[in-house]
């Protein structure tokens, strides 16, 4: 559980602690684009180097990436095996029934491991660089024209700052929940899957209940400090868009239009 970094926040000095929270949230949202955008293997290495780069000037070490990286490998091994086994196209190396391995799915299969994990790096990139209230206001910011559209644009920021703040206490009381199991003698992941399934209900019980608790304890702190739903509020933290903010934004447009330019 301590390895999940969702919503985690490693404070420091580097130039992505000091972009502005929206400026992070577009690039990020705008990456996610331009993977979508690659279909060939030049696109792929020079979105690899600019990931790595970015994840070097977040001055957060690589172990760090990786450790976040790692709980999610097995799902997108699992997905890359189903792209590879049903797949079809090219020289086609093995058949069996609806079963294919084939030139274009081996390919297809590494570009889909490739897009997968620039994901997972460039989505920890944007949380562990930016503190999550800085974040929610940055994402209110941007949608704040629904609200013209009746959208509930302050709700909505206020469900995802909650979110994102009680995510990693949630997963820090699951690990304290299973260390206090296993003191008592609870083994975890042996056995048969009924066997594995009766050991996590322990854990689910105190964790509902701690859960319902803090969220009590939460509204109580809210309705004490006069917080009503649908009023206008002002903000205490003012967003500050500067020029290096918009010079990071220009090195994404210039990165996809060398993507553009490569030969497919």
């Amino acid at each position: 559980m301590n390895t999940l970094l969702l919503g985690r926040y490693y404070p420091g000095e580097s130039i992505l602690h000091r972009l502005d929270p929206r400026a992070k949230l577009i690039g990020g949202c705008y990456f996610i684009f331009l993977l979508l955008l690659a279909s060939n293997w030049q696109a792929y290495v020079l979105l690899w180097i600019f990931t790595l780069t970015v994840m070097r000037l977040s001055g957060v070490k690589f172990s760090v990436y990786y450790r976040g990286v790692k709980p999610l490998i097995w799902l997108i091994t699992f997905t890359v095996f189903l792209q590879v086994l049903f797949t079809a196209g090219g020289t086609i190396y093995v058949k069996w029934g609806i079963i294919t391995i084939s030139s274009y799915g081996l390919v297809n299969g590494v570009y889909i491991f490739c897009r997968f994990v620039m994901i997972v790096f460039v989505s920890t990139i944007v949380t562990l660089t930016t503190r999550p209230i800085d974040l929610t206001d940055a994402l209110n910011y941007l949608i704040r024209p629904l609200s013209k559209l009746k959208v509930p644009v302050d709700e909505i920021s206020l469900m995802l700052t909650i979110a994102l703040r009680f995510v990693p206490a949630l997963l820090d009381e699951t690990q304290k929940v299973m260390d206090a199991q296993r003191s008592r003698g609870t083994v975890f992941g042996k056995g048969s899957i009924v066997r594995q399934m009766k050991t996590l209900v322990p854990i689910f019980i105190p964790l509902f209940s701690s859960s319902l608790e803090r969220a009590e304890q939460l509204a109580n702190a809210m309705e004490v400090k006069g917080y009503q739903s649908g009023k206008s509020r002002t903000t205490f933290r003012k967003l500050s868009w500067r020029k290096k903010d918009t010079r990071s934004l220009f090195i994404l447009m210039l990165l996809t239009i060398l993507i553009i330019l490569l030969p497919s």
